[in-house]
């Protein structure tokens, strides 16, 4: 059974009161200490999943693209400098993880099918819920990898622009053009539709 798996089934722990802060958990597996990296795991897995399976649209792509990031971080822990959050530069490691995947499986048509998933997590409405779902589904497979992967981060994951351009290595005002042209794509794309 891979780390991830291990991962999943453990009782997943936060930071709350008396537990070390990101920083401090990330300066002791640096040096070694296997109980704060299990720690970091154990408080982020659930975040790095969550966003490979919106990057993927596909559970088993996200499993596999957290057992990479879970392995390639005993390496990389150590290069963590503190610059940014340690939740916004593990996203960054988790979205580079899912372009490596989708390179390896050259596959760009699987992945925009499998991105339709994104709006069917939820449990399911009813109504003009449902047909606004099914539009956001389709919205989000038409768009360019660079404007989902935004839409991702902003939306689905509550990033700042800020926050999101750290993780995109854009300027803030990449994060804002893009969104602005999300925007109206969608508006464009809702106008042109039938409406209930």
């Amino acid at each position: 059974m891979g780390i991830a798996v291990q991962l999943v089934s453990a009782e997943m722990s936060g930071s709350g009161q008396g537990e070390p802060a990101d920083d401090e958990l990330v300066s002791r597996a640096s040096r070694g200490d296997r109980a704060a990296f299990e720690s970091l795991l154990r408080r982020h897995y659930e975040l790095m999943h969550r966003v490979a399976w919106r990057m993927t649209g596909s559970q088993a792509d996200a499993q596999d693209i957290c057992q990479d990031v879970c392995c390639s971080l005993v390496e990389r822990i150590g290069s963590f400098r503190g610059e940014a959050k340690f939740t916004t530069w593990l996203i960054g490691i988790v979205r580079n993880a899912c372009h490596d995947h989708y390179r390896r499986s050259s596959s760009v048509a699987r992945m925009k099918g499998h991105l339709t998933v994104l709006a069917g997590t939820a449990t399911p409405p009813d109504g003009r819920d449902l047909f606004r779902r099914g539009w956001l589904a389709s919205a989000l497979a038409r768009l360019e990898p660079l404007l989902r992967e935004t839409v991702v981060l902003v939306a689905g994951e509550g990033m700042t622009h800020a926050e999101a351009a750290q993780v995109l290595g854009v300027a803030e005002s990449t994060v804002s053009g893009r969104m602005l042209e999300v925007r109206r794509q969608a508006g464009l794309a809702k106008d042109t539709g039938d409406e209930c």
